[in-house]
């Protein structure tokens, strides 16, 4: 998939933007609060229909603006148009159009633009809490798996209302607790199978990118932790009701799944350092573009690096940028502070760029290449001479 054009009018700071991208590396400069990360915000927006950063929209509309609105033209990988547009109006509820055509349900569209976004705050993988894990999962896995988006969701309100009923100040409907944990497990046993066949199949391309960024000097691991390896799930979940009643949620089921990650057989969280910590990160994220790429429709997902560079040696930079520059990486956008740190970069690789700076919100390109069309044109005057 690659994105042709974006327009982006009122979003967060920026006012009125229409954008013409590369088809290969596009970088996006300016100094830190610009809103450079705003236009990769933007990009995602139009996948997700939310923002990366703010779950509440009505927040990510400019100051004293009544509306937002971001369109983008696409070029699926059978060169076919696709036209996406999302606005939100204060008060109203959002829309979200697919070539001019409403959707019924939003969550339809999650899968039309795969997109991986990677950035400074994907450290959370790390040293947060299992929550920022499995919405890792859940984001990856349901951008082509509409079954999984679907049990996700039924899971979501059957424990939600268990745990209301746990809450409450008179004893719970036995006949109803059995009803909604019968759905908890039939849905959990879906999305547990989901998670499990996901991360098999993730492990040995997460470990190829791994080795390439890290010169195989890290021995690094990643293993999936769920309670259905307990035994049948409804057998775990109501084995606790009781306790469940005491402490008034539950405590099992797969909402407390995890992905642990090691380095040299230890936890990565305690053991790893800044720079091998951004390694990991960034090689789990290259795994999830490969694994979409031959998932989510067989479609080429979009990459987003934000401000990826800090607190790497220069030895690693070089390979992250030779692996999405390759012919297996499609359309990236790269944000940093630096423009001759990206130029340099990019002079010694035969590949189409442009440049665009930010400044205070407005979006210019200041510079643009077409190598492999330059090549071609010199390679034809040396047959001519």
């Amino acid at each position: 998939m690659i994105l042709k054009t974006l327009t982006i009018v009122n979003f967060k700071n920026i006012a009125m933007s229409s954008i013409e991208w590369s088809e290969k590396m596009n970088c996006i400069v300016g100094q830190n609060g610009v809103g450079k990360t705003n236009i990769l915000d933007a990009i995602y927006y139009l996948s997700f229909c939310r923002s990366i950063s703010n779950p509440i929209d009505s927040q990510l509309i400019r100051h004293e603006q009544p509306y937002f609105m971001i369109e983008g033209r696409y070029n699926t990988d059978e060169g076919e148009l696709e036209v996406v547009t999302c606005a939100l109006k204060r008060g109203v509820k959002k829309k979200v159009k697919r070539n001019d055509k409403a959707y019924g349900k939003i969550a339809d569209h999650i899968g039309l633009v795969p997109i991986v976004f990677v950035s400074p705050s994907d450290t959370s993988l790390i040293d947060g809490g299992s929550e920022d894990r499995r919405r890792f999962m859940d984001m990856v896995i349901s951008q082509y798996n509409r079954k999984y988006l679907d049990a996700l969701v039924r899971y979501g309100k059957a424990l939600q209302q268990r745990n209301t009923l746990l809450k409450a100040e008179e004893e719970p409907d036995g006949a109803l607790m059995d009803i909604l944990e019968m759905q908890m497990a039939e849905e959990g046993e879906v999305i547990y199978e989901a998670r499990k066949d996901f991360v098999e199949r993730l492990m040995p391309v997460f470990l190829h990118y791994q080795h390439i960024i890290a010169s195989e000097k890290d021995k690094v691991g990643l293993t999936y932790t769920s309670h259905c390896q307990r035994g049948p799930l409804l057998e775990v979940i109501r084995r606790d009701r009781a306790k469940d009643r005491v402490i008034g949620y539950s405590l099992h089921g797969i909402h407390k799944d995890d992905l642990d990650f090691t380095i040299d057989g230890r936890p990565l969280k305690k053991e790893g350092s800044q720079g091998q910590n951004k390694t990991f990160v960034i090689a789990l994220k290259l795994a999830q573009f490969d694994f979409l790429k031959r998932t989510a429709s067989m479609t080429t997902p979009i990459l987003l690096l934000d401000d990826i560079f800090d607190k790497l040696d220069s030895e690693r930079v070089a390979r992250i940028v030779d692996i999405v520059l390759g012919d297996d990486f499609g359309q990236t956008f790269i944000t940093d502070t630096d423009r001759s740190h990206l130029e340099r970069i990019l002079k010694s690789y035969s590949y189409d760029y442009r440049i665009f700076s930010v400044v205070a919100g407005e979006v210019k390109m200041i510079a643009e290449q077409y190598k492999a069309e330059q090549n071609l044109t010199e390679s034809r005057k040396e047959k001519m001479e």
